[in-house]
């Protein structure tokens, strides 16, 4: 079995992103018997799913999860939902910056996650990693990017599970910022690790209270 992990590049003035250096760290390993593969991702809106593509077309993956970067999260958090909308409060890498614009014009309004994301988060938590289900990825390049890869795993008839997850800022990026939640590096891959095995293994998504009030 094969997984790959995607991570972007830095982004918004940010010399670093901590999603491209977690995926790196567990690039080559193997977890429950699958072997990691890793692939960074530009924030751009559109050459990310090129560079996606070209990226499955040549691993031929059995599971693909995109990893982000989360400013304000205090957790790691597999996202339940993508919507089919573009909305940037910034400009991406490439100088785009939609508003209210379609991801894909004939595709649905949003895809759910193939992968057991409440398993993942269980296996998080006991791994001693903070972990939770998210119902919003965002409307910048993580949902997009989220988005475009369902839909690209529905059009080949869903035969690989696909998701996405956001981690939160590293502690020398709060330390910059001021005021903001992190996480080490060597904490997000542990938890990183242990959501990679239980995607592996479960195949039915435990049903466990998960949801949020607002």
């Amino acid at each position: 079995m094969r997984i790959l992990l995607t991570g972007f590049d830095p982004f918004g003035g940010e010399p670093i992103n901590p999603a491209l250096e977690a995926v790196k760290s567990l690039d080559g390993r193997t977890v429950a018997g699958a072997s990691v593969s890793v692939c960074e991702l530009p924030t751009a809106r559109w050459r990310s799913l090129e560079v996606l593509k070209g990226a499955i077309a040549k691993l031929d993956p059995d599971i693909v999860i995109s990893i982000g970067q989360a400013g304000g999260r205090f957790d790691i958090t597999p996202e339940r939902v993508a919507i089919n909308v573009d909305d940037y409060r910034i400009k991406d890498n490439d100088g785009n910056q939609p508003v209210d614009e379609a991801i894909e014009t004939e595709g649905p309004t949003a895809y759910w996650s193939t992968l057991p994301i409440k398993a993942m988060v269980s296996a998080m938590k006991e791994a001693g990693v903070p972990a939770s289900v998210s119902n919003s990825a965002g409307t910048f390049v993580c949902n997009h990017v989220f988005y475009g890869l369902m839909h690209i795993l529905a059009q080949e008839g869903n035969r690989r599970k696909g998701g996405f997850i956001h981690i939160p800022y590293l502690p020398e990026q709060a330390a910059r910022l001021g005021g903001q939640p992190s996480m080490s590096l060597d904490c997000i891959v542990g938890g990183l690790e242990a959501a990679l095995a239980a995607a592996v293994t479960v195949d039915e998504d435990h049903k466990k209270v998960g949801g949020t009030i607002c």
